[in-house]
């Protein structure tokens, strides 16, 4: 009899990547926006330009979300 699996959450996949050492990073959401960054200023561009790491209650959240996120390169 085969076992039920759990599905990953599409949109949680695309949204966050996952490193070696399991840390979950993320991107601003500015910085996957359409909107040309033409006016902007050189700081808040790089500012954007950051990925930043989740914090532990919201890590076990995606943890959930794509529970097969050790496997994936």
């Amino acid at each position: 009899m085969a076992k039920n699996k759990m599905k990953t959450k599409k949109a949680a996949a695309k949204r966050f990547q996952f490193t070696a050492t399991g840390k979950v990073m993320f991107k601003s959401a500015q910085q996957s926006s359409n909107t040309p960054m033409s006016r902007s200023s050189r700081r808040i561009k790089r500012a954007l330009a950051l990925d930043g790491e989740l914090d532990q209650g919201d890590k076990r959240q995606v943890q959930t979300m794509v529970p097969y996120w050790k496997k994936r390169k």
